[in-house]
């Protein structure tokens, strides 16, 4: 009985990493195409380095790797990988937990240097002529501006219109405060995903310590 649960935990195991690591390649790939077709650094100089594109790829990376090293350490039933495999979750949540934290921490400060860039964001565009970043924000967000359509200085663009350019039918609200009703639309939503993500953290790690000492009782700690 006891050697049937702890196969159908292996199983369970290797498909759960199996289908973690498909979803790694495919959020690898998204940060790929997103990283090519899309540019931030016209919105936020500063914070260019830190955009979603970049995000996706790293996120990608992590997930594909900790996910093959518990689907190969429950599969070939290695000690070492599925020692690997519960520390780099153990270490996964601890990060997570605590950028979550810093985020709550630091809310007000966050808000400040994202409307300093973006105002820096707009006067390099305002004094170019490439507005394809800030006019599909504009425009998927229906604002106009960092606080208003007066942060153009008269070089309004077309997208800051609601129908036609006339000088009068302009979107009111800025990008900023569109930004921020975004976020704290999806602050919920979030926090529920950080949970019930740090919960399959730790039912991961359940599996892969209760896989380890069942091997480790065997003796099949190296097994190839």
């Amino acid at each position: 009985m006891a050697q049937g649960c702890l196969k159908c935990l292996k199983l369970t195991m290797c498909a759960a990493n199996f289908l973690c690591f498909m979803c790694g390649v495919a959020v690898l790939g998204f940060g790929v195409y997103m990283m090519i077709n899309f540019r931030m650094a016209a919105l936020t100089p500063t914070l260019a380095n830190f955009n979603l594109a970049n995000m996706l790829l790293i996120s990608g990376i992590v997930i594909t790797c900790v996910s093959f090293l518990g689907f190969l350490g429950a599969l070939k039933e290695n000690r070492c990988l599925l020692l690997t495999f519960f520390l780099l979750l153990f270490f996964l949540m601890l990060v997570e937990l605590t950028v979550a934290c810093l985020l709550l921490v630091y809310e007000g400060e966050i808000a400040e240097l994202v409307q300093k860039d973006l105002n820096e964001g707009l006067e390099k565009t305002r004094n170019s002529t490439d507005l394809s970043d800030w006019d599909l924000i504009q425009e998927k967000l229906d604002c106009c501006g960092v606080k208003n359509v007066t942060d153009w200085e008269g070089k309004v663009p077309e997208s800051c219109c609601v129908t036609k350019c006339n000088g009068v039918n302009y979107r009111k609200t800025g990008c900023l405060a569109k930004l921020k009703t975004f976020f704290e639309e999806n602050f919920l939503t979030t926090g529920i995903s950080v949970i019930v993500l740090c919960i399959v953290e730790v039912l991961g790690m359940c599996f892969a310590m209760t896989l380890f000492c069942h091997i480790s009782r065997s003796g099949l700690g190296y097994k190839l």
